[in-house]
């Protein structure tokens, strides 16, 4: 390890000459090994990527479905005028309580 830090603080040449050399004579010999092995890698990845995507498609859809199904009840409370009955009830409980379960 001291090689390394000796190299890039300045210090032997012959070092890193030889660390790029031995590199540049590895490099065919090393390159049918490492082909194959970030081919699969890049598989693997963009086999992720589209799993990904799918579920996100799925959430996104699931999550529109929810937002149209309440829309969809808040539409149907609005028309049936439940809402306003239920206002005037709790208005009603609101009254008994301030007045102690008496009438005014």
């Amino acid at each position: 390890m001291a090689m390394f830090g000796d190299m890039f603080k300045g210090g032997n040449i012959v070092t890193g000459l030889a660390i790029g050399v031995g590199f540049a004579l590895l490099a065919p010999v090393v390159k049918p090994i490492v082909r194959p092995l970030a081919k699969s890698m890049i598989k693997a990845g963009l086999a992720a990527y589209d799993q990904g995507r799918v579920a996100l498609a799925e959430l996104g859809e699931q999550a529109g479905d929810i937002i149209a199904e309440v829309r969809s009840e808040m539409e149907e409370v609005v028309a049936n005028g439940e809402d306003t009955d239920r206002k005037s009830s709790q208005r009603g409980k609101l009254e008994d309580a301030r007045h102690g379960g008496r009438s005014p």
